[in-house]
């Protein structure tokens, strides 16, 4: 069975790389009949944060990705890492280093000094003489000193690693007792039964580290997928100079979450030229030995081009819904379906659909005004006044169009002398939907009430 996880650190909001990492592994998961895992992992005391934790899970449930189980924290797991920290050091493969801070200091200082990459030099790695008094040790991992460590990556193909280049017996417990990244990560994978791993490929300089501590433990090793990052579209790493990059920021932006996944899913992976994937589409043909190699680049308007498709395509119930949060409800309006379906073929957020949902909902109490001083003048205003005299029955937009072009050739008036006027007087502004469509919604009664205010 195949088991993939997200095990994100609570130290702040979701990331939308955090998130599309976590989509492509739960997608993997759900499409193969396999289990996909959220693992806090709030080991560092000192920056977690509740709140972080509550927003990670509340990201995951606006999204609508569903976790299997209950989410492990690994604050809770420390028993079972002293565990393995003592069964490797029961086993001769780790050892208590008490090298001092200064010790520590003046070797940096002369490596730096001859231009060699700072390394623990294993002082400690055999001894058996009496421990300097004052010290309280780390855990220290005895890593392999030649050779190679080759990653067989899901994406990146054969990655090779000089030992002599990237490892020295690097450190598995703290002197306070508490693990490192890269010890818990390795012990939760394994006895969780992850079996494949997707994760940035900030990730792959530990990997090499955590094959060590796998072949140390007798664990079998998971099949890994390092995922090239997100940049913005000056090429540098993806940031908050380039678009919002909290999940649930894009939540209060109006965008939907079909939206944001849709487009996350296609940063990195594509299924020929198609652009829409709705979650079918993605379980169907996701696969994360497709994700390309190379970095992706986030595209503002490939985002909003999508959002606008889902508002489009959304079952209007689902929109209702969503668009109570933006403080307009569609339901308790008599033409409220109608009204949606007008705005969501000009909305590209749910924020655009709520401004304009008000503009027509509620009368305006003050006016636009540049608007008003182009299109409210003494001729418009005659013409508002013989238009709203005509106004008698509630009718169609079809209805209201013909009733218009009626009085227009009766008056010798051009529709955009009086639908401006109109829209003005309407909405207090002069950008709308399409004039008949207002009619609609509002009916004659409201129609003339605010014509009549606008004259008075």
């Amino acid at each position: 069975m195949i088991v993939t996880r997200f095990a994100p650190s609570p130290t702040g909001y979701l990331h939308i790389g955090g998130l599309r990492t976590a989509l492509y592994s739960y997608l993997y998961a759900r499409a193969n009949g396999g289990k996909f895992l959220l693992r806090i992992e709030d080991t560092d005391l000192k920056r977690n944060s509740e709140e972080a934790t509550i927003a990670i899970r509340e990201a995951f449930d606006w999204c609508g990705l569903d976790y299997d189980g209950e989410v492990a924290y690994q604050s809770k797991r420390f028993d079972v890492y002293k565990e393995y920290v003592k069964k490797l050091l029961d086993e001769g493969k780790a050892y208590k280093c008490y090298m001092s801070k200064e010790e520590l200091d003046e070797l940096r200082a002369q490596q730096e000094a001859r231009k060699e990459r700072p390394k623990y030099d294993n002082r400690y790695r055999d001894f058996t003489g009496t421990p300097p008094a004052g010290i309280e040790p780390v855990i220290r991992i005895k890593a392999p000193m030649e050779g190679e460590i080759v990653i067989k990556d899901g994406i990146k193909g054969e990655v090779k690693f000089k030992v002599e280049d990237i490892l020295d017996d690097f450190i598995i417990a703290r002197s306070d007792g508490t693990p490192t990244y890269n010890f818990t990560v390795v012990i939760d994978d394994a006895l969780m039964g992850v079996t494949h791993v997707i994760r940035g490929d900030d990730h792959l300089s530990n990997t090499p580290k955590q094959i060590v501590l796998y072949d140390a433990l007798g664990f079998k090793k998971p099949e890994f997928f390092h995922v090239a990052m997100i940049n913005g579209e000056d090429g540098k790493k993806l940031s908050k100079r380039h678009g919002a990059t909290d999940v649930m920021e894009y939540k209060r932006m109006g965008y939907l979450p079909e939206a944001l996944l849709n487009f996350l899913v296609r940063l990195g992976w594509s299924h020929g030229d198609d652009e829409i994937f709705n979650m079918d589409d993605m379980l169907k043909f996701f696969d994360p030995h497709d994700i390309n190699k190379s970095s992706s680049t986030y595209n503002a308007q490939k985002l909003d081009w999508l959002n606008a498709h889902y508002i489009k395509t959304l079952p209007y119930e689902r929109l209702a819904k969503e668009m109570k949060e933006f403080g307009v409800d569609f339901n308790s309006h008599a033409k409220g379906e109608l009204l949606l379906n007008i705005l969501r073929e000009r909305s590209k957020t749910l924020i655009d659909m709520s401004k304009a949902a008000n503009s027509i909902i509620n009368a305006p109490t003050e006016y636009d005004q540049k608007a008003y001083d182009k299109f409210i003048t003494v001729q418009t205003k005659e013409i508002l006044t013989k238009f709203s005299e005509i106004l008698t029955l509630n009718l169609d937009a079809k209805g209201y169009e013909t009733l218009t072009n009626e009085f227009l050739q009766a008056n010798e008036v051009k529709l955009k002398d009086l639908a401006q006027a109109l829209r003005v007087a309407l909405t207090g502004n002069s950008v709308s939907p399409g004039i008949f469509e207002v009619l609609e919604v509002l009916g004659s009664t409201e129609t003339k009430n605010r014509i009549t205010k606008i004259l008075n």
